[in-house]
């Protein structure tokens, strides 16, 4: 046994079972990896996760976490992993072909317990991306985009595809289930183990899909959360920026925008000479001023709760439970 896929999940047993599906078709022999499915305890249709992972012909296992949350969950499943290297991977992200033999061989060429691998997640073929799925790649939700060479940074640790070894996380602790349930739970690991001298590199080769269109109301939806999480994650590690709250607040003071370039940005890529530029700055300015007003209001409601968590116990079924919702695309310092 080489490796441990570790999977949370929170209502979404129907694409859960495509996701294993996609690990019969590894490269890797089925013999010499696990994975451990990690049903949320919020999760409502159990059965429906007994399902998805039935019949598969690789080592597959139901555990159920004891508390609501994302870190519970991978808490749970790294804890009874039998192989030295997990792979973290969400219940919406389909893998590639070779995503496990690539983790495996970039882990072979650097046995250090420090080296850690991330993987790339891009969008799933089959939906529809939007402009506005485009601009959440560049340092919103990912920032595969900004990464230059193999050096990723700790700041980039997404738990939607990514390997480090039990040995390090053993080391400390394991994933902050009382204060970082769920929203920032893998950048304040990340930033534990960065203290222990965590180098995470990047691997464009172990890709995966993800299969979850985003819009830009479900967005609205989502950034107070952020907002909470982001909060008590620079109140917990003062040194680090707080990258959205910075992001939003100029958008807010700055003119207002009309949308013109939101709309151009269907027909015009980032990559066209000129026009291109000033469109998607256009777009960018646009996204964030309308972002803004419910993460602000969130930011300063969470600014006299004391606890880590920002307040919140539980998470809607289909939610992100298996990943914070996002990062500082250079890497928080």
């Amino acid at each position: 046994m080489r490796l441990s896929v570790i999977i949370p999940t929170l209502g979404r047993s129907e694409i859960l079972t495509r996701v294993l599906a996609r690990l019969v078709e590894q490269r890797t022999p089925l013999g010499e990896f696990e994975v451990i499915v990690v049903a949320d305890a919020a999760e409502r249709d159990v059965s429906g996760v007994e399902a998805a992972i039935a019949e598969r012909p690789y080592d597959v296992r139901l555990l159920r976490a004891e508390t609501v949350g994302a870190s519970a969950a991978r808490n749970r499943g790294w804890r009874q992993a039998r192989a030295p290297l997990l792979l973290f991977l969400d219940d919406d992200v389909l893998p590639g072909p070779e995503l496990v033999s690539e983790h495996l061989d970039w882990h072979e060429r650097h046995t250090e317990n420090e080296v850690g691998v991330l993987g790339r997640v891009r969008w799933a073929d089959g939906l529809r991306v939007t402009p506005f799925m485009r601009w959440l790649d560049h340092g919103i939700q990912f920032a595969y985009p900004e990464i230059t060479g193999e050096e990723a940074g700790w700041g980039r640790f997404y738990t939607a595809n990514v390997t480090v070894k039990r040995a390090l996380i053993e080391r400390v602790g394991g994933f902050d289930e009382e204060n970082f349930p769920f929203g920032y739970e893998d950048l304040d690991l990340a930033y534990r183990l960065n203290e222990l001298g965590f180098r995470l590199l990047y691997n464009r080769r172990a890709e995966a899909e993800h299969l979850h269109a985003m819009t830009l109301e479900s967005w609205r939806r989502r950034v107070p959360r952020i907002a909470a999480s982001e909060r008590a994650f620079v109140r917990r590690h003062p040194d680090v920026s707080p990258h959205f709250h910075e992001l939003f607040r100029s958008a807010a003071e700055a003119p207002r925008v009309r949308g013109r370039g939101a709309r151009l940005a269907t027909v015009v890529p980032r990559r066209v000479p000129w026009l291109g530029r000033r469109v998607w700055l256009s777009a960018d300015m646009w996204y964030r001023q309308q972002l803004a007003p419910p993460f602000l209001a969130a930011w300063e409601s969470a600014a006299g709760d004391r606890s880590a968590g920002g307040g919140h116990q539980s998470l809607p079924e289909g939610s992100d439970s298996a990943s914070s919702a996002g990062s500082d695309p250079a890497g928080p310092k």
